[in-house]
């Protein structure tokens, strides 16, 4: 799929800012109706760069900064007085095209808590079909939890390393239990992952949906399209207006895909947000519409890092560099072996407290050494971690106009580890991944721990470290939050509208109420897939008729209902 060589302008049906992982998915969509016309507006450029494609290359991906927005958030109180990286993708296919490739939906109940807090229509399992309708799965045969026809190819990477094995053993002897399926109906244990990966190449919405729907005609792509503004007369949004001065029209509806951070920055910049803000950056008020830009929420996370003498992992080294030459040239012949995977090829979804009702911690397994070299994409030497995430914070922050231009980057402030309780989880997860490095299954290797250091045991050292040394894994979501209309603080409904503007949704993870229990790319295709549907009438898919089994991991929450009642 080449970039467009003339400049759009004109008039289209649909206009569609940012093709991420949700806004490709939905200009596809869109495109299916041939009677239609499609413009897609990408702020950043082709994807064509290899570190995009090889799954091994994510670490590269991330690092360039013609790929990579390369946001940061305002010092945090929480994290040391840091500024904390967040990585957004500046290509076609977004965050998608630099991110994990992890394929997970979360918990069946994050979706139930959506509706709940009024989200309507967006249960479990009125959600479940639309992601099985986008997704092919290589391992899992078709089912309620799995389809098999699907544009977007999900698979465990062949061949893990074998450290893997060594971390689910590990996690077997400290009486966790195995999860067979991540995406089936109780996601909580350890093993192996799924990546959307096909033939040893990363999957896109990008590649895979968009590609395929421009052959038709009727969808036209600009890269290196920034939007300065959508223009809106008397409560209707009509065009959309490009930092290099020109106006595209959309003849029905405009769809806001820009993400978590450009998504209420473009509402902003257009006047729709809290009216004190945007008059403090000399923003006419368009639509006074308090909540964008609120709600701000991100995953942090913290590791435990292993060295070793041993060259089991992957890393490069004198002993390990005959090995490292045949794979890479077996990966040039067949498109397998490690430049095939994504390096994360195991994990658990851990409850860290037995008295909770679903995991609060995700393992991030790495048979890798941390990178120590910013400028080298791989990890010199060998080693292992676990990095545990938190999977339901409590802290809550913003994304601002740092000025009205629209080049200017805004301010990020996420307030992570605000709330005390958020740092407990971690806390409690460092010590169980200690204990698993501590048992049997790592023995052999010998690893010696580098952070947080043999010596930090107590929870005020382990407190100090996480908010020294910890990080986001890049799961920013609710800036444009979905909702009961009328709620004063809801930015979309649940048809994913704009509250006060017609022809105007948003379609990306700022509209997530409450961020999952997990990895937010497979939630994004899912809203760009309903979100298509709304747009075009169409009647909304049979919610997915749950089997007894799944249906029994909500007694909790029904008991808790039935009590409260």
């Amino acid at each position: 799929m080449g970039e467009t060589t003339q400049m759009i302008a004109g008039e289209f049906d649909y206009i569609v800012i940012g093709a991420g992982s949700a806004g490709a998915c939905v200009a596809a969509r869109l495109g299916e109706d041939e009677t239609k016309t499609v413009c897609v507006l990408e702020a950043g450029g082709h994807d064509s760069h290899p570190f995009i494609h090889v799954p091994s290359f994510v670490a590269a991906a991330i690092g360039r900064k013609e790929t990579n927005w390369r946001f940061e958030t305002v010092p945090q109180a929480g994290m040391a007085g840091r500024r904390i990286g967040v990585p957004r993708g500046k290509v076609l296919g977004g965050s998608g095209a630099i991110n994990g490739m992890v394929y997970f939906r979360g918990h069946p109940t994050d979706y139930d808590d959506w509706a709940d807090a009024g989200a309507k229509g967006w249960s479990y399992a009125e959600v479940l079909p639309y992601f099985t309708r986008t997704e092919h799965n290589e391992d899992y045969p078709e089912s309620v939890f799995h389809g098999k026809s699907g544009p977007i190819n999900a698979k465990m990477v062949e061949g893990p390393n074998p450290l893997n094995y060594d971390f689910m053993d590990a996690l077997a002897s400290l009486q966790f239990k195995p999860c067979p399926d991540f995406n089936g109906p109780d996601p909580e244990g350890y093993g192996r992952r799924q990546g959307l990966i096909r033939n040893g190449l990363r999957e896109t919405t990008a590649k895979n949906m968009l590609r395929p729907a421009m052959a038709r005609g009727n969808i036209h792509l600009q890269t290196h399209a920034q939007v300065a503004r959508i223009v809106v007369e008397d409560k209707h949004a009509v065009a959309v207006e490009l930092t290099d001065g020109r106006i595209i029209r959309a003849r029905h509806e405009i769809v806001l895909s820009a993400g978590t951070i450009q998504t209420p920055q473009i509402l902003m910049l257009s006047g729709i947000g809290e009216p004190t803000h945007l008059q403090e950056h000399g923003i006419a008020v368009v639509h006074d519409l308090p909540g964008v830009g609120g709600n701000y929420q991100d995953h942090v996370a913290s590791p435990i890092h292993m060295e070793t003498r041993d060259s089991t992992s992957y890393g490069i080294s004198w002993k390990a560099m005959p090995r490292d030459i045949f794979w890479f040239f077996y990966y040039l012949a067949t498109r397998k072996g490690p430049l095939a995977g994504n390096v994360f090829e195991s994990v658990a979804f851990l409850r860290t407290d037995p008295s909770l009702e679903k995991p609060d911690v995700q393992f991030v397994f790495q048979p890798a050494k941390r990178l120590t070299n910013p400028k080298v994409p791989f990890p010199l030497g060998h080693g292992y971690a676990i990095s545990p995430v938190a999977l339901y914070p409590k802290s809550r922050g913003t994304v601002r106009l740092a000025s009205a231009d629209p080049a200017a980057a805004p301010l990020i402030d996420p307030n992570l580890l605000k709330e005390p309780e958020d740092i407990l989880p971690l806390i409690r997860a460092l010590k169980i991944a200690r204990a698993a490095f501590a048992s049997a299954p790592f023995a052999k290797y010998n690893g010696v721990e580098v952070a947080p250091g043999p010596d930090v045991t107590s929870d005020a050292g382990l407190d100090a470290y996480i908010r020294a040394t910890g990080y986001t894994v890049h799961h920013p979501v609710g800036t444009a939050r979905m909702g009961d209309p009328k709620d004063a603080l809801t930015v979309v409904d649940p048809q994913l509208r704009v509250k006060g503007i017609a022809g105007l949704r948003v379609a990306d993870a700022s509209v997530m109420p409450s961020v999952i229990g997990g990895n937010t790319n497979a939630p994004c295709v899912m809203i760009g897939e309903r979100c298509a549907d709304f747009i075009l009438g169409k009647p909304a898919l049979p919610a997915a008729d749950l089997p007894p089994e799944s249906v029994a991991r909500y007694k909790p929450k029904i008991k808790r209902a039935a009590k409260a009642a």
